[in-house]
């Protein structure tokens, strides 16, 4: 199920995150740059929100592009914004993805939705099931130790379901999560069969100086993310 930020506040969010520092300006271009070339290429975009992956995915060449989130006001901005460019349908992720054949899908993109599940090991089994041979995937999600993610551990090593509020929109809105280690993470990708080929902590733009220069220090000495590539 969808959270109530991307339900009730969608449009909010999608405002919110084609400009602001820790979307645009630090997570998109570190997973982008572990995307790679991409042109004539089937891609998949899992959590794809309000598209704006999408419309990247576009811009560098892909062939296809179906864009899945768990949020139906998510996909009617994917719809108002790409029409027929793209193949955008509702789907739960935590039940896999069971309109998608079988070796199927080139590239598989996942940015910061992986948190949300509470079965990692599960959805990766299904991205080796949907990648062709040679396809890889790349996906963000929160850093197992950044300094927002240690500040609820008990034990760093048991997976454990966080609540905040977020002041994503301007307003504070709750927000589930799990926190997991990254040797967890890990082992949910190998043991499916996929073979992490690149991982990054990510880099912020230098505009954020200029932006806001606390949030610039921040991010440039302790990661909020990790970007990680695997192959099938």
């Amino acid at each position: 199920m969808a959270s109530e930020l991307y339900t009730t506040h969608a449009a909010q969010y999608a405002e919110s995150v084609t400009h602001n520092i820790y979307n645009a300006h630090y997570e998109r271009p570190s997973l982008q740059a572990l995307i790679g070339d991409i042109k004539g290429l089937k891609v998949l975009d899992l959590g794809c929100g309000s598209g704006i992956y999408a419309q990247y995915l576009l811009d560098k060449g892909a062939s296809s592009v179906t864009c899945i989130d768990a949020s139906s006001e998510m996909l009617a901005m994917v719809d108002s914004t790409l029409g027929g460019r793209v193949h955008a349908y509702q789907q739960d992720l935590a039940l896999g993805l069971p309109n998608e054949k079988t070796q199927s899908a080139d590239v598989v993109i996942c940015p910061l939705m992986l948190h949300y599940l509470a079965d990692v090991t599960a959805f990766f089994a299904e991205v080796y099931r949907v990648l062709k041979p040679g396809g890889y995937m790349v996906f963000s999600t929160h850093h197992p130790c950044a300094k927002s993610e240690m500040r609820h551990a008990k034990n760093y090593f048991e997976t454990q379901m966080v609540i905040e509020r977020w002041n994503t929109v301007g307003t504070p809105v709750e927000v589930r999560f799990y926190r997991r280690s990254l040797t967890y993470i890990m082992q949910a990708i190998t043991q499916n069969g996929l073979l992490v080929s690149a991982l990054s902590e990510g880099q912020v733009d230098p505009v954020v100086q200029t932006m806001c220069a606390k949030t610039y220090e921040k991010l440039s000495t302790s990661p909020a993310f990790i970007f990680i590539r695997c192959q099938k």
